[in-house]
């Protein structure tokens, strides 16, 4: 059977500040997060199954998505937690802000890993990731794939 690949958008709001940076990213400021999940496998075959003809329902993707990124990043301020931006970061949470300390420079480039990491672990076994696309502007965007992390 035919392999097809299909995206499900999602969008989020996300604050961070870049440790060691030197231009204004440094500074605590956020986002107008998007992003694309790709992935692939066959559409079911078997007729008498319910979600018949599709690869996964886009509503499963959503739920995965939704519970492990959407959640957990949306409105929320991202430090790595290996800087000192931890005082500011306890700061907030103490102040009841949403914040999250993650084990990396919280860039596009390196949320992109840790989503697809996160996305990887709950698929199916017949449903493979093939993209994420993370635009954080309208104009700039990381990308991964899997071809590429083989």
């Amino acid at each position: 059977m035919s392999k097809i690949r299909i995206t499900k958008q999602f969008s989020f709001e996300t604050g961070h500040a870049l440790y060691g940076y030197d231009g204004k990213c440094k500074n605590v400021h956020g986002h107008s997060y998007r992003l694309y999940v790709t992935v692939i496998g066959s559409p079911i075959s078997d007729s008498s199954n319910v979600k018949y003809g599709m690869v996964i329902d886009f509503g499963d993707l959503k739920k995965i998505v939704k519970e492990d990124i959407v959640d957990v990043f949306d409105h929320a301020t991202v430090f790595n937690k290996n800087t000192p931006h931890v005082e500011l970061a306890k700061e907030l949470a103490d102040r009841d802000h949403n914040v999250l300390l993650v084990d990396y420079q919280p860039t596009s480039e390196m949320m992109v890993i840790d989503f697809a990491d996160k996305i990887k672990k709950r698929l199916p076994d017949d449903i493979k990731l093939h993209s994420l696309r993370l635009s954080e502007t309208a104009s700039s965007y990381a990308e991964w794939f899997a071809s590429d992390n083989e």
